[in-house]
Order: C-alpha cells, then structure tokens, then sequence
C-alpha cells in the first residue's frame, strides 16, 4: 500500500508538469486552430537551452526564464512563418497536422545533431525530503508543484480580469466575429503564442528536472499525456486541461505502482482512445458528442 500512495504523491508532481504543458497546448490550439504536434520538440528544444545556460554555472531556475524566452520565440516564429501561411492557403486541418509532425522530427534533430544522441542532465541539488502525511517530496518538486500552481492561477487571472484575457477568449471562440467587433486578431493570436510558448519553455525545464536526465526524443512519449489530458477536458479548454493534467498524472503514476512503470504511457494512451471514440469534445465542454 505505501507504494501505491508513493506513486500518488509521483502523480501529483507529473500532474503539476502535465497541466503547464498541456494549458500551454490547448491555448495555443484554441487560437490557432493547429494541433501542434511539434509542441514536443519545442519543449525539449526549450529544455536544451536551459541546459546550456546552466551548464555555464547558472542555477537552472534562472535559467528557467531562458528556457522560456526560447519556447517563446519559437512557438511565435513557428504559427507566424510555417503555420499562418500553410492555413492562408487553405491547408486542411489534417495537412496542418502532418505538417506539425513533420516539424516536431525537423526539430529533434536539430537538437540532436547539436547536442548529440546521449541523455543530459542539470547541475543542481534536489533538496531535503519533506515528509507531508504518507507522501514524501523533494523540495524540488515541491517547486514544481509551486510553479504549477502559480502559473494556473496566473492564467485564470489573465483569462478572467484582463481586456487581453477577454479578447483571447473572443478570439478563440468566433476569430471572424471578434475581428468585425474591432478586435486586433492578429495581435492577439501573436501575443498567445507568445504566453503559451513560453509555457511550454516552462514544462520543458520542469519535465527535464523532474525526469532526471533527458533527450531531444525524449518528450515524445510525454506528448501523449499531452494529448490525453487536452483531450480528456476538452480541446481548447484550459480549465478542462488544468482538470485532465491531474487526473492523466495521477492515474499514469498510481498504474505504475500497481502494473509496471513500462505501461504508463500505454494507459495515458488508452484514455485518450476511450475519451476520443466516446466523447471526442471532452468530459468538460458542452454539448460533446456521447
């Protein structure tokens, strides 16, 4: 019993990276209308130059912010100059996909050419164990969990209390409508890549500090959870993936307690089949197809 509540407190660590990256995805996919498989690679991309700020004697929560100036300017580079022209051109949404695919290995590579094929990892102390009930956490997952909090609540400020925030919203909901309304589209959808960008910069780091070592492939597998979470609470739901991050993190963590931790991706990966062929608009949108 004491590992299986072991691998909720595991959960809730994954979960508190899942829900950065995957509130960073589904806000990006609401505005763009691109289900950005490269998403991924940018991450790690993001993760690298973390690395490469640390490594020069840095402390990799400093380097945090570089990593997520870099995921910011890439995602922004990637809708404005590959993205926007392919969908001015009419591309489907399914070309835009195997675009983004095509993308996410461009950039892996690239990485990897640049880095080499072996895993990395961040100079840095993990801290003291706190003990908190049944659950024992490093501090620095308890900075994990913090930073994920913190930005969760960020957004919903952003979201809820801000002019830029409503028109996020506007323009994801009807981008044709809240153009005619006076509202600068384009502005925002650049600004939103820029926020979510630099999300992903964000769970790129905290995915690399909280798997140890790491990889240019090494978020592929991560993109399902990705995909589960976005799915599971609708995509372009940010609350909806706020909801799926925690429950994709802690039911992929508590199987590995209870079958093997080979298998956890597989049940991320079952989820999203179940949640796709019997309610493809997500448990948290209305009207979803049952």
């Amino acid at each position: 019993m004491s590992v299986f509540i072991e691998s909720i407190g595991f959960g809730l660590v994954t979960a508190s990276v899942l829900a950065i990256a995957a509130v960073g995805f589904t806000v990006q996919f609401a505005v763009t209308n691109v289900l950005n498989l490269a998403y991924a690679s940018i991450m790690i991309a993001s993760a690298f130059v973390a690395y490469a700020v640390n490594q020069a004697g840095v402390s990799v929560w400093v380097a945090l912010v570089a990593a997520a100036a870099a995921g910011a300017v890439i995602s922004m580079v990637v809708n404005q100059f590959i993205y926007a022209p392919f969908q001015r051109r009419g591309t489907s949404p399914i070309g835009l996909v195997i675009v983004s695919l095509g993308l996410l290995l461009i950039i892996e590579y690239l990485v990897q050419a640049l880095e080499g094929p072996v895993n990395v990892s961040y100079t840095m102390s993990q801290g003291a164990t706190v003990i908190v009930g049944d659950f024992n956490f490093t501090v620095v997952q308890f900075v994990i969990i913090g930073l994920s909090v913190a930005f969760m609540v960020g957004l919903h400020l952003l979201l809820r209390y801000t002019r830029f925030g409503k028109a996020l919203r506007a323009t994801a909901a009807d981008r044709t409508l809240a153009r005619n309304c006076g509202i600068r589209t384009g502005r925002v959808v650049l600004l939103a890549c820029l926020i979510t960008g630099a999300l992903c910069g964000v769970a790129g780091t905290v995915f690399a500090i909280n798997a140890g070592t790491f990889a240019a492939t090494s978020a592929d597998l991560f993109l399902v959870m990705i995909l589960a979470a976005v799915f599971l609470g609708g995509p372009g739901q940010p609350y909806g993936a706020m909801v799926g991050a925690v429950v994709i993190g802690v039911a992929t963590e508590a199987s590995a307690a209870l079958i093997t931790a080979d298998y956890k991706y597989v049940v991320a990966f079952v989820i999203l089949l179940v949640v796709l062929a019997f309610r493809p608009g997500g448990l948290f949108t209305a009207g979803a197809r049952s």
